[in-house]
């Protein structure tokens, strides 16, 4: 094929390629090798402002379970009736303090005053014979120093005048038992403490032994009410605080005194002393914590966690500087200035804290 163009343009045309193809590679190695040899610029640096920092580091803490608990006292006592009857008096009210052997109520049993008036008739009666007994000995013996009855008559009218009056002696004791049992209606208190209950109204039937009231008995307590599976957790000695508020200040932490080794329904009873326990808060139910042993914990200080939007957030510094905000779950200790970290944070990681916040 003829191209038109002579063969010596063709030539000219494929060396002028060449040369361009020559010089772009030769460009392209210069620029690689400039960008070689060209200083690596270092990555900017981080400023962050003036704070504290915290390397959180695992400790073992005391292990606390919530459970409920009763504010009242070690003992209880009961004020009974002694006899069946009408419960015809009662002076005290839940709250009232009362002394020890204080009356606060009566029962009448009208049955005791038939019986008493029955047992006076028959004391009459006794009385009437013993009368005559005595009289018919007075005329025996006279005849007998006459001479007129014989001993055997004497003697017969001598027993059956002690037997007259053994008659009387036995009336009275009966109807002294009848009057006994009369004023055993009288309530009495069988210790001094504050009344805690005092429900039976007045005019209630009530049967012997009953109860009408309870009464506290010695200082004040904690009874926690513990599921069995912490029997052999609690030890005496074991620390328990209490979540109220209105108690005083200086009434929210004390100590088990006693773990009952009874379990009843599955639970068991331990009471605590807490100091500064007034009897006014006898009855009280409260929330308390009891320490059950020890584990291992995150706790960091409580100025390392904010808030925001109701999520707790800590500062978390990585190894360039650089401070990332980091929502964790945290749990009280039992302590205002300490929280356990939950999740959000390992052994090792460095908290911030800025200067300005409080």
């Amino acid at each position: 094929m003829e191209s038109g163009w002579p063969a010596g343009g063709e030539r000219l045309i494929m060396r002028g390629r060449r040369q361009l193809w020559a010089m772009a590679g030769l460009g392209a190695l210069l620029a690689l090798s400039a960008c070689g040899d060209a200083p690596v610029a270092p990555p900017p640096k981080v400023e962050r402002p003036a704070g504290e920092t915290l390397r959180v580091t695992a400790q073992s803490i005391t292990d606390t379970k919530a459970v409920g608990a009763e504010i009242t006292t070690r003992d209880q006592a009961e004020a009974l009736t002694r006899i069946p009857g009408i419960l015809t008096q009662l002076t005290v009210r839940e709250g009232d303090s009362v002394a020890k052997g204080q009356r606060i109520g009566m029962v009448v049993d009208n049955r005791l005053g038939y019986e008493s008036a029955a047992f006076g008739a028959q004391i009459a009666a006794a009385q009437a014979e013993a009368a005559r007994a005595e009289a018919e000995l007075g005329r025996v013996r006279f005849l007998y120093q006459k001479n007129v009855y014989a001993k055997a008559r004497l003697d017969q009218a001598v027993a059956a005048a002690r037997a007259a009056n053994a008659q009387v002696t036995a009336a009275r004791a009966q109807q002294g038992a009848v009057t006994s049992v009369a004023g055993q209606g009288a309530i009495l208190v069988p210790t001094a403490g504050r009344v805690l209950r005092a429900d039976v109204p007045q005019g209630s039937a009530v049967s012997a032994g009953m109860s009408v009231a309870t009464i506290t008995a010695g200082p004040p307590v904690v009874r926690l009410d513990l599921p069995e599976s912490l029997a052999g957790k609690v030890r005496i000695g074991a620390l328990i605080t209490l979540d109220d508020a209105e108690l005083p200040s200086g009434s929210h932490q004390g100590q088990v005194v006693q773990v009952y080794p009874a379990i009843t329904g599955g639970r068991v009873r331990v009471d605590a002393t807490v100091p500064g326990l007034a009897s006014t808060a006898i009855g009280r139910r409260v929330s308390a914590r009891v320490a059950v042993g020890e584990r291992s914990a995150l706790v960091i200080p409580r100025r390392f966690v904010s808030t925001r939007y109701g999520m707790d957030f800590v500062e978390v510094m990585a190894r360039g500087g650089a401070v990332s905000s980091v929502p964790v779950q945290l749990a009280p200790t039992g302590s205002a200035d300490t929280v356990e970290v939950l999740s959000g944070l390992v052994a090792g990681d460095t908290l911030f804290a800025a200067s300005a916040r409080p």
